[in-house]
């Protein structure tokens, strides 16, 4: 299969120093799901292992459409051994939640919007040091009381993590960080988040989800599990998630073009947010052959920048 080579991350550009402290999540929504066949439920729906989560752990996760198009993404865990809460774009919740709730059947699980019961921050730098146990691997799983606090991706070598305990919990400490700062901390991070304007655009691995841990292909079926292991093992990635850098304001779902071709589309934005020293940086979603070609997006040309992490099939 022909991918694009490991790369090495550059030194963290200016502006990675900024990422210290403790954000708000607005963007993000809290569903719930209780009861006896929570995780088995989740299992059969989702991309990743639910039937073997722990309380230690958390899950990238997506939800497909039969053609193995991401309708949403979650970072899911568990409160409890009958509970799981699935974290994800807020303007994806409520299609979302009606979508899962059809499957529910016989299955005991009770799904919820439970946003409003949580309070949920984003913690960077030290503030993510603080409460997480040692340098965590992504998706670990830390209680401290009544808190849940999962470890990320870091950006630009700075550790980042998601804290989330019921309204009235004492708030984590630290500076407060911008919900911009944290926006551009995802983007660097390249592991991206599903939202509204993007649903059914990808496969998983047109975000390269099987290599930042969101899809398990030795897990059953669920809905487009098919087209997900026909891509992986028949060589059929032609697409791949880049982070770029351009001077443009870029939107999820702005189409990416070569230089050269201006007619047919080679990709389009994911994600974008503005770089704190200029410009923006933005996470994109294109054919593996364009990445050597001059790229523009919105009339401006990007930069192509190293992917943080190595994609599966270079390990």
């Amino acid at each position: 299969m022909t991918d694009l080579p490991s790369q090495t991350p550059a030194p963290g550009p200016a502006g990675a120093a900024l990422l210290h402290g403790v954000a708000l999540l607005p963007h993000l929504g809290v569903i719930r799901v209780a009861g006896d066949d929570a995780a088995a439920f989740l299992h059969g729906q989702l991309t990743q292992d639910f039937a073997l989560l722990d309380l230690s752990q958390a899950r990238l996760a997506g939800l497909l459409n039969p053609k193995g198009r991401m309708l949403a993404s979650f970072i899911a865990f568990k409160r409890a051994a009958d509970e799981v809460l699935l974290l994800c774009s807020r303007d994806l919740l409520a299609p979302t939640l009606k979508r899962l709730s059809m499957f529910v059947l016989r299955a005991k699980a009770k799904l919820s919007d439970a946003t409003a019961e949580y309070e949920l921050r984003g913690l960077a730098g030290d503030a993510a040091r603080a409460l997480l146990p040692g340098p965590a691997a992504p998706w670990a799983l830390a209680q401290h009381g009544a808190a849940s606090v999962v470890a990320l991706y870091p950006a630009d070598g700075q550790p980042r993590a998601l804290w989330l305990a019921p309204t009235g919990t004492p708030l984590p400490e630290g500076p407060p960080l911008s919900e911009a700062l944290w926006l551009w901390g995802e983007v660097r991070s390249a592991v991206a988040t599903l939202s509204a304007p993007v649903a059914e655009a990808f496969v998983p691995q047109m975000l390269n989800y099987e290599s930042v841990g969101g899809v398990n292909f030795k897990k059953g079926c669920y809905p487009g599990q098919e087209v997900v292991a026909r891509s992986q093992f028949r060589g059929a990635i032609k697409r791949r998630a880049y982070l770029v850098h351009t001077t443009a304001d870029l939107t999820p779902g702005t189409e990416v073009f070569a230089k050269d071709d201006a007619e047919q589309p080679v990709g389009q934005v994911v994600q974008s947010a503005p770089h704190p020293a200029g410009g923006f940086d933005a996470l994109v979603s294109m054919q593996i052959a364009a990445a050597d070609k001059a790229l523009v997006a919105g009339g401006r040309q990007l930069t192509l920048e190293p992917l943080p992490y190595a994609l599966l099939a270079d390990l």
